[in-house]
């Protein structure tokens, strides 16, 4: 099996079950395996914004203090192996080709015995956990895909850290329609016995859940006080802050990434005290600095400015609008922007607007996509705005306009999807 044949084939995979909650699947595929997430120690992350970033900033300083450290990421933006990451390398091309090969001869096996086929991402995390228990990882930061309860990664039994970042309306669907039930979804994660890390500016009608799952796990819970997170004079977008008398220059951007780099340091602090992991000042400091998110509020270029974000409901757009409100971009920017139309796209807008000159609408490369005019046809209400035919004339067109314009840059932004097409792109205008 080649890398393109293992990729193929985890994409072959149903995407969803038959609609009945539980990790019965995932356990049934670990049992084929050999139960490699009974060799994981693991910091567990759910929520709906900033998954990524948390579990970015914690790997990285868990590498920083010495320990060989696996990472999942979901979804990956650039390329499938980022889902994979050991101290920040992705995983093997041959290595995700031979441990997939593996997973889907455990996956004709279940078929044979009659058992339900595994989903996609089930498989994918199989395969995570499988690479993480060969190379003996010390630690393994886990994000979760779709909530907490029935995520596939919480088939691990070994959890010291149960971390949940800021929860809001996503997969409703799914997850249930108020803040309350999303909550508990993503409170599933709690095992008793973890230590449990908490959003600084959580939702109050989230917290009732998540204490309640705590309390249920004979755990408390660590979170950040807000009156704490200083943020210290920078240059523009640069996202300097102080938690507690630990200063950083973070290498993640917007405002919102504050919160995050106190939770990670929670989580640091956490791990030395329950559980006697060493992690330095130095190593909570230098990974704070260190950790890297493509297509998380991330500047390619400053002057003139092109930045990609993979803001994809209006918790993220609220975030976006707000870094660049902060930095000073009221109408002074071309917004190149792509939406899946089961998202809150008229929110979304409201909240991009006013850092807006004009907007380019396309179409992103999935099926869910919004078409291109359909975007055009609500932004306008906004501002100008003028649906492209394609991406590449899209971000064409939005670097010229703003160059003619005399304005301070673009912005790609609106779903991850957009951002994966956008960023090969954008790195080669920026090496202008």
């Amino acid at each position: 099996m080649t890398t393109q044949q293992a990729i193929a084939a985890l994409h072959a995979l149903p995407r969803l079950g038959d609609g009945r909650p539980g990790l019965d699947r995932m356990h049934n595929l670990l049992d084929h395996l050999g139960n490699p997430e009974k060799d994981l120690q693991c910091i567990h992350i759910a929520g709906t914004n900033g998954k990524g970033s948390l579990a970015a900033m914690t790997a990285s300083i868990l590498t920083a203090a010495g320990y060989k450290t696996g990472l999942t990421i979901s979804p990956f933006v650039v390329e499938f192996r980022e889902r994979f990451q050991i101290d920040g390398q992705m995983i093997p091309p041959r290595t995700l080709a031979q441990l997939t090969e593996k997973v889907m001869d455990a996956i004709d096996d279940i078929r044979q015995e009659g058992g339900e086929t595994p989903v996609e991402f089930e498989a994918v995390t199989a395969v995570a956990m499988l690479w993480f228990a060969r190379e003996k990882c010390d630690l393994v930061v886990l994000e979760t895909g779709l909530g907490g309860r029935y995520d596939a990664t919480n088939a691990v039994p070994h959890t010291l850290v149960a971390a949940i970042t800021r929860i809001g309306y996503d997969h409703t669907e799914l997850l249930g329609d108020t803040l309350d039930k999303i909550a508990a979804e993503k409170a599933g994660i709690i095992k008793e016995g973890c230590a449990v890390v908490c959003y600084p500016d959580q939702p109050p009608e989230a917290m009732g859940p998540i204490l309640a799952a705590a309390a249920e796990a004979h755990t408390s819970i660590l979170t950040p006080e807000t009156e704490d997170i200083r943020f210290l004079p920078g240059k523009r977008l640069e996202n300097r802050v102080d938690y507690g008398g630990y200063q950083a220059a973070l290498g993640l951007i917007g405002t919102h990434q504050a919160n995050h780099a106190a939770m990670a340091v929670e989580i640091a602090l956490a791990l030395w005290r329950e559980f006697g992991y060493e992690i330095s000042d130095e190593a909570i400091l230098r990974g704070l600095e260190s950790a890297r998110m493509p297509a998380r509020i991330e500047v390619l270029r400053r002057r003139p400015l092109l930045l990609l974000d993979g803001c994809h409901n209006p918790d993220g757009a609220a975030v976006l609008a707000q870094t660049l409100d902060k930095a000073g971009y009221e109408e002074n920017l071309v917004g190149v922007l792509g939406v899946l139309a089961d998202k809150d796209y008229k929110k979304m807008l409201e909240l991009l607007a006013p850092a807006f000159a004009k907007f380019y609408t396309v179409t992103p490369n999935c099926p869910r996509a919004l078409s291109a005019e359909a975007l055009q046809r609500e932004a306008r209400f906004h501002l100008e705005s003028e649906a492209a035919d394609t991406l590449p004339h899209a971000l064409r067109a939005a670097v010229d306009y703003a160059e003619e314009h005399n304005l301070a840059g673009v912005v790609v932004c609106g779903s991850l999807y957009l951002a994966a097409e956008a960023r090969p792109w954008l790195l080669k205008e920026a090496e202008k």
